[in-house]
């Protein structure tokens, strides 16, 4: 069930960003909850993997790189998912830090 509730969570962040952030779109909530769910499969398993291989880069931009990997995995989610765009780096770097933000405020107040 807590998985659930994260998945809708995450769903609804999306939905936020995509209005707040020129460049990132979604077409209605059930593409927003489809690229959640791929977005999270892509940052567990090839996010994870370029965060071991980048760790020099971690270290040496004190963990801020790691916005640039979340930033990746949000443009591979749009590639994949149909209804899902992020129209460039930008976007999907200022897109990345914002879900980031967003998603803890809403488990947050959910106390999800």
């Amino acid at each position: 069930m807590r998985y659930l509730i994260h998945w809708l969570i995450s769903g609804v962040g999306l939905i936020i960003v995509a209005n707040i952030i020129r460049g990132i779109e979604v077409d209605g909530f059930g593409s927003a909850l489809i690229a959640a769910l791929v977005y999270g499969l892509l940052s567990a398993t090839i996010g994870f993997l370029l965060k071991i291989v980048t760790i020099p880069l971690v270290i040496l931009t004190l963990g801020l790189f790691l916005i640039v990997v979340n930033a990746l995995m949000l443009r591979l989610t749009a590639a994949l998912v149909p209804g899902f765009r992020v129209q460039g780096f930008g976007p999907a770097f200022f897109g990345s830090i914002l879900l980031t933000i967003v998603d803890w405020l809403l488990r947050w107040l959910l106390h999800a």
